[in-house]
């Protein structure tokens, strides 16, 4: 018996992730795909650090280092400086939280290397 997530291969990631970024819910587009994860939503409560800090942490340093850093002339401009800010934040930019290394150290299995 497989496991019921096997259809999350490499290239089931990527057909997932064009469907999501095409608008559709994430649920609905892996419902689709036979795939099952037992999820929950999580309710919070808005602009509370104690409970939500990463994120909170996040949303305040894009302005800072991102948004409001220059002005930009058009959209894809903005769009291309949020890949290269993200490019640079995840894998390069050193966070005093994590004792100075990135937050992708952090991470497991990114390349899907583990079964």
């Amino acid at each position: 018996m497989s496991h019921r997530n096997a259809r999350l291969t490499v290239h089931g990631r990527r057909i997932l992730v064009q469907r999501v970024q095409s608008g559709r819910p994430v649920a609905h587009v892996a419902a689709e795909m036979g795939i099952s994860r037992p999820t929950a939503h999580k309710k919070i409560r808005p602009y509370r650090p104690q409970t939500n800090g990463k994120v909170e942490r996040f949303n305040r340093t894009l302005p800072d280092e991102w948004a409001y850093l220059r002005p930009y002339t058009c959209n894809h401009e903005r769009t291309t400086a949020l890949a290269d800010f993200l490019h640079t934040y995840n894998p390069h930019r050193c966070h005093t939280a994590l004792g100075g290394l990135p937050p992708m150290s952090r991470v497991n299995n990114a390349a899907g290397q583990y079964t």
